[in-house]
């Protein structure tokens, strides 16, 4: 891959990183956090979505590395490349299921960026890699939000 390609994927690998690192932090906040009748349940979900996210964000920022670029890797860089926002409350369980409802959608269509680029730029590997994580965030948002119906 020449570095015109490799930036062109790590372009769009990027924001998935930033987009993962805050949405890890927000579901651990809300696995601290989270009060209710749906305690256990939520408590139990929040925590294996955050475990497989902490794996999930090094494998992106390991893809970054590998195609040449440096990863970010401050919470001022992710803030500002992420489509996830901090929660700077405390929601209520069913608040913060819709969020992260929302914040699980919005993870999928960042990877589905990735997919476009990476298919452009012939990389097979950052486009596995992008597939998979469509799969995870589409797949916990149903899961997320199979708990409001």
């Amino acid at each position: 891959m020449t570095s015109a390609t490799e930036t062109s994927v790590t372009k769009e690998l990027a924001p998935l990183l930033g987009s993962s690192y805050l949405l890890d932090l927000k579901t651990q906040n809300y696995h601290w956090n989270v009060t209710g009748p749906m305690f256990t349940t939520l408590h139990t979900l929040f925590e294996q979505q955050y475990i497989e996210l902490a794996t999930a964000i090094d494998e992106i920022a390991e893809r970054i590395r590998s195609l040449g670029s440096p990863a970010p890797g401050s919470l001022t860089e992710f803030a500002a490349i992420s489509t996830v926002k901090e929660e700077t409350g405390h929601p209520n369980a069913e608040q913060m299921i819709r969020n992260l409802v929302e914040d699980q959608k919005s993870l999928a269509k960042v990877a589905s960026r990735v997919i476009k680029a990476a298919e452009a730029a012939g990389d097979e590997a950052s486009a596995d890699l992008a597939i998979r994580r469509t799969e995870v965030h589409e797949k916990n948002a149903w899961m997320l939000h199979s708990h409001l119906e």
